[in-house]
């Protein structure tokens, strides 16, 4: 078997025989939608279909806490603040809840606005701001210490909006939809950066920053990765194939 620092499996019920370098997680009752862990590696959160959030200590495999309790439909999407003392998550049921991560308690009120499915949250890396993406097709942002949506709704996207994610200073916000198209967005006015990035022939369902914030990496059902000059917005080189 490969030797991996640490591969972690969060499985629905039952039991598992395990090798020596996985760990798995049972407490799920629901299938897994979401997984992250905190930046120093000891926690990872986990979101479910069963409408819980759960925290589990990344050697052990323990819960830390009891399950975060609130969603009253499927967690979709989960994430860690950078210092590790909250969780943020977004639901089937059209809200973005912050959470203790050490009490498992929520922090203030849902933040609510969005009119469809949450299917994805970010957060800023100040912690500052909270970005959410929703099958409502709108991008939006948040004050992450009193919930309230900071600016309109970013507009642009024609169809449910998939995955969403700040870029590693918080100046910028990338989106990427089933409309098959990811948009830039400046993340304090909310305006989008020049033209849309297109070359996708189906839903994109993934998009992430390169760490120096220079790149975007998209994933799509077109069963290829593209990459992307941030700036430009032109793809970088041909579509990485493989998938089946």
């Amino acid at each position: 078997m490969p030797k991996f620092a640490h591969l972690v499996d969060i499985v629905q019920g039952g039991s598992k025989t395990w090798p020596a370098a996985q760990l798995g997680l049972v407490g799920h009752t629901g299938s897994v939608t979401s997984v992250a862990f905190s930046s120093d590696g000891s926690s990872i959160v986990s979101g479910s279909y069963d409408s819980t959030v759960r925290i589990w200590d990344a050697k052990s495999g323990v819960q830390v806490c009891d399950p975060l309790e609130g969603h009253t439909a499927a967690v979709t999407s989960v994430v860690f603040s950078h210092n590790g003392d909250r969780v943020v998550s977004g639901s089937y049921d059209k809200t973005v809840r912050v959470w203790d991560a050490r009490s498992g308690l929520q922090i203030g009120s849902p933040l609510e606005g969005h009119t469809d499915c949450v299917s994805s949250v970010a957060l800023s890396p100040d912690g500052d701001r909270i970005v959410s993406g929703s099958y409502d097709t709108t991008v939006r942002v948040w004050d992450a210490k009193n919930g309230i949506q900071i600016g309109n709704s970013l507009v642009g996207h024609t169809h449910w909006v998939s995955s969403v994610a700040f870029s590693p200073n918080g100046d910028r916000i990338v989106s990427g939809s089933w409309d098959n198209i990811l948009r830039a967005w400046d993340a304090k006015s909310g305006i989008q950066i020049g033209n849309s990035f297109e070359g996708h022939t189906h839903w994109v369902s993934s998009v992430a920053f390169s760490p120096d914030g220079d790149r975007i990496a998209s994933g799509s059902y077109d069963n290829t990765v593209r990459i992307w000059d941030a700036k430009s917005r032109k793809q970088i080189g041909s579509p990485l194939v493989g998938h089946a």
